[in-house]
């Protein structure tokens, strides 16, 4: 059989072709990757930016633990994140302690006594093996001696909702037919060179494992993020 031309490094047009296809998929894999907020974390956000003063059973007097960690859980919020403890802690008392998993015990003892007091929020998992995720019920709160406590000002909740909007907005864009045939198209391409890859491998009077496996490899990944994306879209 006639061998294919080589770039003058030893490897053939189809080897770059190949190659081509896996930037391509590295690509591709980032885009859908990028986790989007579901609609319920949507709805949680537009609830707590414009919710009014929350009666809490807990104080929260700034130097103690309840403030410092609602303070900043209102920052994360304010960004349309919601934090993990190790989030919580790495900003609010530094890298350190992080990984003390002493310390993010009492850190989560503390977070699940505010989440019965009405302050705090536990969101669902996205997977089993993540952290929890935590938020507040409102920026906005009359603790237990009835003293109102302001997490943010109107200017920040203003700002917030107004990258929400815009978020919301490139979303909406983003999720467009156009977009979604692109996506659909790529993925198919990168499948059907994935498989085009193997037939020629195993053409060849020497199977090369490599090609074979890391094709095979590919189209596999491929096939389940498009399952993926068309069920999800």
């Amino acid at each position: 059989m006639t061998s294919l031309k080589t770039d003058g490094t030893g490897t053939t047009r189809m080897e770059m072709v190949f190659i081509f296809f896996q930037l391509k998929l590295l690509n591709c894999g980032q885009t859908l990757s990028q986790r989007r907020l579901t609609p319920s974390e949507i709805r949680f956000l537009q609830e707590t930016l414009s919710a009014d003063y929350v009666n809490s059973n807990i104080r929260l007097r700034e130097g103690e633990y309840q403030y410092d960690l609602a303070k900043t859980i209102a920052s994360f919020q304010l960004q349309l994140y919601f934090p993990d403890v190790k989030d919580i802690i790495t900003k609010g008392y530094g890298e350190e302690k992080r990984n003390d998993t002493q310390y993010i015990r009492k850190i989560q003892t503390i977070l699940k006594k505010m989440e019965k007091s009405n302050v705090v929020k536990i969101l669902p998992k996205n997977k089993p093996w993540e952290l929890q995720r935590y938020a507040l019920s409102s920026l906005r709160f009359r603790d237990s001696e009835k003293e109102l406590v302001i997490l943010a000002t109107d200017q920040q909740i203003k700002q917030a909702q107004e990258l929400l909007r815009s978020m919301l907005n490139q979303v909406g864009i983003a999720a467009g037919p156009s977009n979604y045939r692109i996506r659909i198209s790529i993925l198919l391409l990168v499948i059907v060179a994935s498989y085009m890859t193997i037939i020629w491998d195993l053409m060849q009077s020497v199977i090369n494992p490599i090609v074979f496996i890391t094709a095979f490899s590919i189209a596999i990944v491929c096939s389940l993020i498009l399952g993926r994306v068309l069920s999800r879209d």
